[in-house]
């Protein structure tokens, strides 16, 4: 998932990079700050540069927050994605007369590829990665592995709750209709009639917010079946076709 990166950078062995082997993980990161990212000035760079040190991990997790990466240690193929996406950002603008004539890619002739605004993303990228995490976060949707799908279930979210349409059918304000207290029977007795009135009003606040209760989950239950509905979503896997 890496080739392409490090292909651009120039990386050795781009077909060959593990990121599960330890070593190769740990030079891979010592080469994108020494040659692209150069965030440290070469002084400060002992500790990372000091691969076989049982503190280098310390080290690896001091740099990640310097260079305020999303990702935490244990996030290791995301951490390197955003390292990468990091340094090739630094390459092209250090080098920005050598790609500046670079040629696009050729568009897909399939038209629905054309009409599928998620076709183009790259689900990889690391800015893509935090963005989602991001929007996921502030909108309280539970993360799931393949930020496509988190992608998608962010837009149901947003077409049913915060359209305009929606939120201009939210903030209309219902009028309240009047409730006969004597109607509703409470079911037990207090001995008091001003506690009795007391406790069916309470009764029938609950009963209001089972109601909002419910909806609410409806409107979760819909927006999974939408994300299982999708042909390109296996649920079995809890995965986006590719």
């Amino acid at each position: 998932m890496f080739r392409r990166k490090l292909g651009a950078l120039d990386y050795h062995n781009p077909d060959d990079f593990d990121c599960t082997d330890e070593t190769q993980f740990r030079n891979c990161i010592v080469w994108l700050e020494d040659q692209k990212i150069r965030h440290y000035k070469i002084e400060d760079r002992g500790n990372l540069r000091n691969i076989p040190s049982s503190e280098w991990p310390k080290a690896y997790q001091k740099y990640l927050q310097d260079v305020n990466c999303p990702f935490e240690v244990d996030e290791r193929k995301e951490a390197v994605d955003w390292l990468l996406g990091l340094a090739v950002r630094y390459e092209y603008g250090d080098n920005v007369e050598k790609y500046k004539n670079c040629q696009p890619l050729a568009a897909s002739s399939n038209s629905n590829k054309a009409m599928d605004p998620l076709f183009n993303l790259d689900s990889n990228s690391p800015d893509f990665k935090a963005g989602v995490t991001a929007l996921s976060n502030i909108l309280k949707i539970q993360r799931h592995d393949d930020y496509l799908v988190m992608l998608k279930a962010i837009r149901i979210l947003i077409q049913e709750r915060l359209s305009p349409e929606a939120i201009a059918k939210a903030s209309n304000n219902r009028e309240g209709v009047p409730v006969a207290l004597d109607k509703h029977i409470l079911g037990f007795d207090t001995g008091d009639a001003t506690l009795n009135e007391a406790a069916q009003i309470l009764r029938l606040l609950h009963i209001e917010e089972l109601r909002e209760l419910q909806t609410k989950i409806n409107e979760a239950i819909v927006a999974v079946q939408a994300i299982i509905a999708d042909p390109k979503t296996d649920h079995r896997l809890g995965k986006v076709g590719r």
